[in-house]
């Protein structure tokens, strides 16, 4: 008989890659989904996924709604990919955040103890919890301090998902996972907004690109090795918790220069802070410039994780290079811009 998934988030970039992995392995996957007057199901058809997918009216807000779901789903295993999560919009929306990426996990958790502990739950945790960073590189064993509302609200969620491990003898794990990245990704998301803004310079769509902190350092992977790791999680004797990384770290300018090769175009760099411009390395035209209006309140330079746990206990390892990673995002937007077809 086939296991049951139900995966929260699952619209997202993350849950269509975990839900393919899923149906690969036989899986029976309910897609939870928030009720809204359109449901955008374009990165499911992108992985020629979408008609596979069981999805369900969910809601993070919602305890009644949450243990109706999970009753009738049934599910072997949950994976919780839903959030508000964008660390900018966190600080414009901090209750918001708190109560989808906090008390929303708490509700699950408490509905998993409520109707059966013998579902096996994964949450998405993430590297912004470390902020402003303790040690480097980042470990499991490496104290956390969040720098965001959606770091904080994420930290809490981490704990009541080892609490309730450790206070319900609960399957339940925390993939500590630092930031991975793929076509599929939103385009609020800097990377993509990145390789977008490129591909419409490079088709004479658009003329620059305007960004925050260019000197930002990031543990950048991509998001399909990522899901595999999500699921070896789940799969072992014992809950615990992993971080998934590539042990690299690569600023937002350099992911601008491999980008822009990656199109053909050149761009050199000049200035220092809030005067730094990237420049067509052809023309001298200003591409690149930094602006303010998109630096964080409170900045987060550096992560970089230790992917040695996983990698040891799961035998977990990516297979996409960060180049790799970036030239398939540029060429992929390139032929979206052409083809004049950008759904999402």
């Amino acid at each position: 008989m086939s296991k049951r998934a139900l995966v929260t988030g699952i619209t997202g970039q993350d849950g269509a890659y975990l839900s393919q992995l899923l149906l690969s392995k036989g899986y029976e996957v309910y897609g939870a989904v928030r009720r809204t007057s359109s449901i955008n199901t374009a990165r499911l058809a992108d992985l020629g996924i979408d008609k596979d997918i069981k999805t369900v009216e969910f809601d993070l807000l919602e305890m009644s709604n949450i243990l109706r779901v999970v009753e009738q789903t049934k599910p072997d295993e949950i994976y919780n990919l839903a959030a508000q999560s964008f660390v900018a919009t966190s600080f414009e929306q901090p209750i918001y955040t708190g109560s989808v990426d906090g008390l929303g996990v708490t509700r699950v958790l408490e509905a998993i103890r409520t109707l059966g502990k013998g579902i096996r739950f994964y949450q998405a945790s993430t590297s912004e919890m470390f902020g402003k960073v303790q040690a480097t590189p980042q470990s499991e064993t490496t104290p956390f301090y969040p720098r965001s509302p959606y770091g904080a609200a994420k930290l809490y969620a981490h704990w009541m998902t080892v609490n309730y491990r450790e206070a319900y003898d609960i399957h339940a794990s925390s993939g500590i996972l630092f930031n991975h990245e793929s076509p599929l990704r939103g385009t609020e998301f800097v990377t993509r907004k990145i390789t977008l803004a490129l591909a419409r310079i490079q088709c004479g769509e658009a003329r620059e690109v305007r960004l925050g902190n260019l000197a930002a350092k990031r543990d950048w992977g991509f998001a399909g090795d990522y899901v595999e790791g999500m699921w070896r999680m789940v799969q072992q004797p014992k809950a615990d918790d992993y971080i998934l990384a590539t042990g690299e770290t690569h600023s937002v300018e350099e992911f601008v220069c491999l980008a822009a090769a990656a199109l053909g175009m050149e761009i050199t760099f000049e200035g220092d802070g809030l005067q730094r411009v990237g420049r067509d390395g052809k023309t001298g035209r200003p591409i690149v410039v930094v602006d303010p209006a998109f630096f964080r309140p409170t900045e987060v330079d550096l992560l970089l994780g230790n992917p040695h746990k996983a990698t040891t206990a799961l035998g977990w390892q990516r297979k996409v290079s960060f180049q790799q990673l970036v030239e398939d995002m540029a060429r992929k937007d390139f032929d979206r811009v052409r083809d004049g077809c950008l759904r999402y």
